[in-house]
Parts: C-alpha cells; structure tokens; sequence
C-alpha cells in the first residue's frame, strides 16, 4: 500500500482546494517540475489514494446538514449499513469506536424532510440511540 509523502500530502491539498488546477500551476505552487507534479498524481491515482475529481455546485437554496450519531445493537451493524445506503439524504456514512457505532452525515432539503430522515432512522429495527446535531456553518 503506498503512504503519501509530505509533498503528496500538499499535492493532494491544493486539488482539494481546486480540483481543476492545471498542472503547472501545481507544480508552481509545490516548488517541483510539471512531470514529477504528473508523476506523483499518476501514482496517487494508481494506489487508489485519490479515487477521483468532484465539483462543488453552488446550492441554490440552503440545505439542513446535520451530523447523526447511532448506537446498534450487537451484530446488526451490517445490516443497518445496508438499509441507510438506501436513503439518498445520508450524504456520508462512517463507522467508528466508542460510544457511537456510526456517523452519519445528513442532507436535507427542509425541517420537514429532515424530521423524517431522523424518524426514519430511529426506527430502523436495531438501532438503539441516536443523537443528531445540526451544522450551523462551515468556517
């Protein structure tokens, strides 16, 4: 498995600022040469570290975005996983250790929406808790 170097970690910084920064401009930023800049992303894109390039739309309305923590009961993870795939407003979905078995990251278009992700969630058969909090801003 190849570990990204601290200039790979910098190549991957900047792409994630701008995704479509042409080549030279990061080779111009990262201080190296447009082929070593193209060789470490071949690289970086070979070993699976960057899986792809996104854009970023501009909403045209404000989106409630929340985080949504779940507690499961013993072995019914997987199984839960396989049902929150299935809802298009959890935009991310992690597991994680503690007290938490899953994060889930919420997108909805309205209160009305969101409330029912929320119940719909919560009544998923082995989810035992949850605590959901609403990101305010990004800073």
């Amino acid at each position: 498995m190849y570990t990204p170097d601290a200039p790979d970690r910098k190549l991957i910084a900047l792409l994630r600022a701008d995704g479509r920064a042409p080549i030279a401009q990061l080779a111009l930023a990262l201080g190296i040469s447009r082929a070593t800049v193209q060789t470490r992303l071949d690289r970086l894109l070979d070993s699976g570290t960057i899986l792809g390039f996104t854009i970023r739309a501009r909403r045209e309305h404000d989106e409630i975005r929340a985080v949504m923590l779940i507690e499961v009961a013993g072995k019914s993870t997987t199984e839960i996983i396989r049902q929150l795939r299935g809802m298009p407003e959890l935009h991310t979905l992690h597991t994680t250790n503690g007290a938490w078995d899953l994060i889930a990251e919420i997108r909805a278009d309205n209160l009305r929406d969101f409330d029912r992700v929320l119940r719909e969630v919560r009544t998923i058969d082995g989810v035992l808790n949850s605590e959901t909090s609403i990101m305010l801003s990004s800073v």
